[in-house]
């Protein structure tokens, strides 16, 4: 058996030969991603960088820790507590204490965002004076880098300030130092303590005082920039790297096991002649599993040393564009190539020997009355798959929606929700062959009715080759489609939520320093809200600890600038002993009492004023700025007072907020300029998976189209015979290419509208604003490069076969 699978394989080379490539190109997508995810498992141990050179570093409490049944549940504090006085006076008697501050500083002509801080603190990196001296003044400052020389004179938003001294960039920051007492002024907080003194004695100073973090050795590493950095990378590129894997993986399986499959039916005059030859349904199978095995281990094999090799590729693409760290590479993992190669392997038999049970099962006489024509192409275990898929598809959008519509809403769910709906349409799109490509086939004369009756004849043919097609489009449409109907929904909010005349921020989004709100409210006609970011934590179901972000506002001026999507309550009961909510919360009654924990760990019980609908899930929480210690105010929202003229108003805000970099905009400047758009991470995710779908699945529709062209020779020399000439031949060819394109992007247009009509009913039930956005440019695009490669890979093989006499090419078998 084996040496008759080796003698077909040399006989129908480009039948095989498609099968090896749509197989060697699917276990290298399958190596990359799983080289990929293996490498993003573990972050390379980091070395303290900020405070390399410090003896012991003391922070204040930076964590929530709360107590539950199952455990103690925490999450990062949005405002940091202080480490309190009178431990400080504690660790004074012990040696010196350095305070140390770090605030943002925005500086004309600078590389970025600086990072202030104060002199004293440099020597703890340790950072060096390479050119200059150290910072005498108020107005004089050391800046990290060579972006301005020594005696230059720099406007940043603090002020103009005199360079008097470089010290060389370290990577993690854009440094500049001010004098220790001006940094107290911008800064007064102070964010850490570096104490001279041994760690054990420091440790006994701070005894007792809750959620104080004495830092040693490699610790100190969590009081660099960032200390969540490498965490938060590696959870990212789980995300990105774990969904684009799963995406690859079902585009992967399913053009393979389609190219296995319509590779093996084509074979049916072949089976039939080895069945009237005396050839077992046992035989047949085994010379298909035979055959598949060979075309398997050698296609995965070649896959795995591609995936190796494009892996570091990849890996170089991700840092580039900043999704990944600098330090990110591809490891040394195994497991990747065993997963790729096996689940390559087990595709390809299970495609090819699930195709072979109906050809070994038919009688030799049926076998051959069907190898011109398609008939039954739907099979009863094609019937019981798609009828199961497409009722599983069915059921589990009815119960999200009315389960957890919010769910739907996730990047999980709206990228492998699409993979069940598309399955279900490949596997029943025999049933639309014949009435869709009718209706799409309107040529007149002889071509027309060649390619509605050829396309319609060959039932098989035409869904297999439109089975790419539909994967590439069901996919854009459903991808692209669903985060523009998310960011459409959230960028309408946000432009409903505000009914201010003018936004004030400051250049950055940073807060604003002291004093800017008083100059704001001195404005005539002016009537300001002031409002600052930050945190509410709640412990749901008496388990789940769970971080909402807040909004501080004060009532009134929240009322006259505001509109909040509120199903219950009023804006005005907002007061010092109450909180907004929205429809997530566990509680969600005006009226109810919830306990809350504060953006400083601070435990409170607030009453509920109002009550706000889920929408997209960017509502948050308001409370008062009583209840949001250490959050400083980023955002004026001013409204005009009775008869004030709007452009003295704006001129008057203006000069307000000039000297510390703000900006002045109208609210709908303001809610344009802010739109939430989609995150950077998301975007480019879905870039990549949608990047390598189309890559994959365009080479798809060229090899199986042109395994599909090449078992027609005789079809054409017939034609030929019957006075056909060369032209007609080809535009023939290439109308039914466009024709079976065309039925692929309808299908996969019809998955994509009923993908994001779930979209649209989940956002409908979280009364967000809902409107369905079909990403027609992208879909134009995707069908038009499947279309040129259709066409090209079936007009080119039909040209080279015409080369040859229609007599010679009719007794030629493959």
């Amino acid at each position: 058996m084996l040496s008759l699978a080796l003698r077909t394989l040399r006989a129908r080379w480009i039948t095989f030969t498609g099968g090896f490539i749509a197989l060697a190109l699917g276990v290298a997508l399958l190596t990359v991603m799983g080289l990929a995810l293996a490498s993003s498992l573990d972050a390379p141990a980091r070395q303290p960088e900020r405070f390399a050179a410090a003896p012991v570093v003391v922070e204040g409490a930076d964590t929530l820790r709360v107590p539950t049944p199952n455990g103690d549940r925490t999450a990062k504090l949005a405002h940091p507590r202080a480490v309190p006085d009178a431990t400080v006076a504690k660790l004074r008697r012990l040696g010196t204490v350095v305070e140390d501050r770090s605030f943002p500083v925005r500086a004309k002509g600078a590389p970025g965002e600086l990072t202030g801080h104060p002199w004293s603190t440099a020597a703890f990196v340790p950072y060096e004076i390479e050119s200059g001296r150290a910072p005498r003044a108020d107005d004089e400052v050391v800046i990290g880098g060579d972006w301005a020389r020594p005696g230059a004179r720099v406007r940043t938003d603090h002020g103009t300030v005199r360079v008097v001294g470089t010290v060389a960039g370290r990577g993690f920051e854009h440094a500049l130092f001010h004098t220790d007492a001006r940094a107290a002024e911008l800064s007064p907080a102070v964010d850490r303590l570096v104490v001279d003194a041994g760690p054990a004695a420091v440790r006994e100073a701070v005894r007792g005082t809750d959620g104080v973090r004495v830092l040693t050795g490699a610790d100190r590493q969590y009081a660099d920039p960032g200390p969540q950095r490498d965490s938060e990378a590696l959870t990212a590129m789980n995300a990105l790297f774990g969904t684009a894997g799963g995406v690859s993986a079902f585009v992967s399986v399913f053009v393979v096991a389609s190219t296995f499959a319509f590779a093996v039916e084509r074979r049916r005059r072949e089976f039939g002649l080895l069945r009237a030859t005396g050839a077992t349904p046992g035989q047949l199978r085994r010379m298909v599993a035979a055959e598949a095995l060979l075309v398997g281990v050698l296609a995965s094999a070649t896959g795995c040393a591609l995936g190796g090799r494009a892996a570091p590729a990849l890996a170089a693409w991700v840092a580039e564009v900043e999704l990944a760290p600098r330090w990110f590479t591809i490891g040394d993992a195994d497991w990747p190539y065993h997963a790729a190669f096996w689940t390559g392997l087990l595709v390809a038999l299970s495609g090819a020997v699930v195709a072979s049970w109906r050809a070994g099962r038919t009688s030799p006489l049926q076998a051959l009355r069907e190898a011109s024509a398609d008939g039954g192409a739907m099979t009863p275990g094609r019937w019981l798959c798609g009828t199961a898929l497409l009722l599983a598809a069915g059921v589990t959008l009815a119960l999200a929606l009315l389960g957890d519509p919010g769910g739907l809403l996730h990047r999980k769910a709206y990228v492998s929700r699409p993979m069940l709906l598309i399955t279900a349409a490949a596997l029943l799109a025999p049933l639309a062959v014949r009435p869709l490509t009718r209706l799409l086939t309107g040529l007149p004369g002889v071509i027309g009715t060649l390619v509605r009756e050829n396309t319609a004849a060959g039932v098989r043919r035409t869904a297999a080759v439109a089975a790419p097609v539909l994967v590439t489009v069901a996919l854009a449409g459903s991808l692209l489609g669903a985060t523009a109907t998310l960011d459409r929904a959230r960028a309408v909010e946000t432009r409903e939520r505000t009914t201010a005349a003018f936004v004030v921020t400051r250049a950055g989004d940073g807060a604003f320093p002291p004093g800017t709100l008083e100059r704001l409210r001195a404005v005539p006609g002016a009537r300001v809200s002031a409002s600052a970011p930050s945190a509410v934590y709640v412990l749901e179901e008496g388990v789940a600890l769970v971080r909402s972000e807040a909004r501080a506002v004060g009532p009134g001026g929240a009322a006259a600038t505001a509109r909040l999507p509120l199903t219950e309550g009023r804006v005005t009961d907002l007061d010092d002993g109450s909180i907004v909510v929205n429809e997530e919360w566990e509680r969600h009654t005006v009226g109810q009492r919830v306990r809350v924990w504060l953006g400083d760990g601070t435990e409170r019980t607030l009453r509920i004023a109002a009550v706000m609908a889920t929408g997209t899930g960017d509502n948050g929480v308001y409370v008062t700025p009583a209840n949001a210690p250490g959050a400083r105010v980023d955002r004026v929202d001013v409204a005009l007072t009775a008869g004030a003229d709007a452009r003295a108003v704006a001129s008057g805000l203006e000069r307000a907020v000039r000297p510390v970099g703000g900006r002045v905009r109208t609210g709908e400047q303001w809610a344009s300029a802010t739109d939430p758009g989609s995150e950077r991470t998301t975007r480019y995710g879905l870039l990549l998976v949608l990047g390598i779908a189309l890559l994959y699945t365009g080479i798809s529709v060229a090899n199986t189209m042109v395994t599909a062209t090449s078992g027609r020779v005789r079809e054409f020399a017939a034609l030929r015979l019957a006075g056909a000439t060369h032209g007609q031949v080809l535009r023939m060819v290439g109308a039914e290419a466009l024709t079976v394109v065309a039925f692929g992007a309808v299908l996969g247009l019809t998955v994509a509208v009923l993908n994001l009509a779930g979209i649209w009913g989940a956002l409908t039930l979280l009364s967000a604003p809902a409107t369905l956005t079909v990403p027609w440019p992208a879909l134009a695009v995707v069908t038009t490069a499947c279309a040129v490669l259709s066409t090209s890979a079936a007009v080119v093989p039909t040209a080279l076969a015409l080369r040859h006499p229609p007599l010679s090419s009719a007794g030629v078998r493959e």
